[in-house]
């Protein structure tokens, strides 16, 4: 049996990340959750070689956002997939946003983030 795609989910609104947590792991993902960008940036460190995707808010309260956030897991994991969600910044992605990653605009239905991440995902694998 092949093992579960762990993504790190970073999202700071509770409501949010119980949804998008529902839909994930419906879609067969094992999870790590983490609702500050310090907090997450100490996962991709210390699960670089076992994650396959982060799933993050831009908007992340004080510290590190989704974008800081995003670049410094490029530099853990060079070909780590990204979703960016945001209900404000998305006007700023193509210039704050890693390559080859992708936009998700609050609100938003969880089965848009499923679909991202995963055609993310098929893409890398792709390339490996």
């Amino acid at each position: 049996m092949e093992a579960a795609i762990l993504l790190l989910v970073v999202e700071d609104e509770e409501a949010t990340r119980d949804v998008l947590e529902d839909a994930l792991r419906e879609s067969g993902f094992e999870l790590q959750l983490e609702k500050n960008g310090a907090n997450a940036l100490a996962v991709l460190e210390s699960r670089k070689d076992s994650l396959r995707g982060l799933i993050t808010d831009i908007d992340l309260g004080p510290g590190l956002d989704g974008w800081e956030l995003a670049r410094r897991g490029r530099e853990l994991i060079p070909t780590l997939p990204v979703v960016y969600m945001s209900g404000a910044a998305g006007h700023d992605w193509a210039s704050k946003g890693v390559p080859h990653s992708t936009f998700v605009a609050k609100p938003f239905a969880p089965a848009q983030i499923t679909t991202a991440i995963s055609a993310l995902i098929n893409v890398s694998d792709s390339h490996t």
